[in-house]
């Protein structure tokens, strides 16, 4: 599956290290005004270079438009794009075309399809995000239309956790944090964090936490495609994550029922909003509160074990060793950083997606 959404349809292609990746954006409403360099600006916010905890590779990520906008309106038609891979360097990962790394795809990429592009993960990198983020940052301006806004940050790294409360935070200018933990103190502590683990030689995994304000009522697709369905599929498919949680999450098992049932407000919002926005599946209206957990980034600059084709003489593989190496390529310390834009665009085409498909559940036709 390379196509993600019901209506609004994002699909991806390319390879880490090949000419360039790209999507297309298939069902887009026509007659949108589009800020193009919104878009720019949001592979901007990706793009590892920017941080100074993140990789050595220097992507510019211009994103070229190829078809569906013109004189700045969407046209109806599916946008493509594309984005050029300029620094890749693939002698770096020369040795692991008969090796596989720990903690990687390597091994069950080359079990189901019987070859894989071993250049910097091939598909399975983290290279295919920046796609996501182009195509997120245009949903995003047609979410913007409805008064939606979506806030996504670091909410810990490693032992470090946010504590301040989401109306406390400098929630605008959450880019211009190198974490992008929008607090300075625990920006701070986050980034002292990450440079010593660079210093170790090792990685560090994080929360990155999303909230979404503005919400409508009545956003899901029972039975199957609940709300909290559709945004766990969209936050697992992104590299590294490893944990969804909405609401109170995994506290909840800890509480009584009498805990987690949240009072009413005669405005028909709760006073505490425990189930994060989500009630049956269906956005109650109130703000989308979810968390994102991401593993360590598995390439460290520690030496590791890797998992070793042993060739005949023929040249055919037979058997494994195992043999230690230090594993090549520039990578970052934590993907939590760059995380943030990423769960930030797929929240985006999830929501947009079902604002599309909620236009269909009503059945409220004119009369004769």
């Amino acid at each position: 599956m390379n196509t993600f959404g019901r209506i609004l349809r994002l699909t991806t292609f390319g390879e880490s290290h090949g000419p360039a990746i790209g999507g297309v954006l298939d069902g887009f409403p026509a007659g949108l005004d589009l800020d193009l360099q919104q878009v720019q600006q949001a592979l901007d916010h990706r793009n590892p270079s920017q941080a100074v905890i993140g990789s050595g590779r220097q992507e510019t990520d211009q994103v070229e438009f190829l078809s569906g906008i013109r004189q700045g309106k969407s046209l109806g038609s599916p946008i493509a794009f594309l984005i050029r891979n300029r620094d890749a360097r693939s002698e770096d990962y020369a040795v692991l075309e008969h090796a596989f790394r720990p903690g990687h795809a390597d091994d069950t990429w080359q079990a189901k399809y019987g070859i894989r592009d071993y250049r910097g993960g091939g598909r399975a990198s983290a290279r295919e995000t920046a796609v996501r983020v182009a195509g997120g940052a245009l949903a995003r301006q047609l979410l913007a239309g409805i008064g939606l806004r979506i806030y996504a940050y670091a909410s810990r790294i490693g032992e470090i956790c946010l504590e301040k409360p989401f109306d406390q935070l400098d929630k605008h200018r959450i880019y211009e944090y190198p974490s992008r933990c929008p607090d300075a103190v625990a920006d701070k502590a986050m980034l002292e964090c990450l440079q010593r683990i660079r210093q170790e030689g090792d990685s560090i995994g994080g929360v990155v936490e999303c909230r979404v304000t503005g919400m409508p009522k009545g956003l899901g697709e029972p039975v199957y495609d609940k709300l909290t369905a559709r945004l766990a599929s969209a936050m697992m498919s992104i590299n590294a994550a490893r944990g969804f949680e909405i609401g109170r999450g995994f506290e909840a098992a800890r509480m009584k029922g009498s805990e987690h049932n949240d009072l009413w407000n005669t405005d028909g919002t709760t006073c505490r909003n425990l189930c994060g926005g989500v009630r049956g599946g269906i956005s109650t209206g109130e703000d989308l509160v979810f968390r994102v957990a991401f593993k360590p980034i598995p390439t460290i600059a520690r030496e590791q074990a890797l998992l070793v084709e042993s060739e005949t003489l023929s040249g055919k593989a037979e058997g494994m060793t195992i043999e230690k190496a230090s594993l090549p390529g520039r990578h970052d310390v934590c993907c939590v950083p760059r995380a943030v834009s990423v769960v930030e665009a797929m929240t985006a085409l999830v929501l947009a997606d079902m604002y599309l498909l909620n236009s269909c559940s009503r059945g409220d036709w004119p009369e004769d």
